[in-house]
């Protein structure tokens, strides 16, 4: 009878070399927008040096700057600064206050 292992991964979240969920997607999708974008320059006729200077600095940011995100903020941390826009600054209460007192 064959054996199989048991998945113990089953709902954690993605990670790869230290950087979780939604940071590893950032971090993915900056990296190929960086590729189209030295593609683009060395077809636009920029000089080679050029586009290899830009498209290595522009990672290194990436990936430094991914990884800053990633260790001051946390799994979910970007979803908790994203939605303070939506978190209303003060509570406006219109109730007159001799009924706020009677209650």
């Amino acid at each position: 009878m064959a054996s199989y292992s048991i998945n113990k991964g089953i709902g954690r979240t993605v990670e790869y070399k230290g950087l979780k969920a939604q940071y590893l997607f950032i971090f993915a999708g900056g990296l190929i927008i960086d590729f189209v974008l030295f593609v683009i320059l060395y077809m636009c006729g920029v000089p080679q040096w050029f586009c290899i200077g830009f498209g290595a600095a522009s990672a290194s940011i990436l990936v430094w700057y991914t990884f800053h995100l990633n260790g001051k903020y946390g799994q979910y941390g970007l979803m908790k600064i994203t939605s303070v826009k939506y978190r209303p600054r003060y509570i406006i209460n219109r109730l007159r206050l001799k009924r706020l007192i009677r209650h």
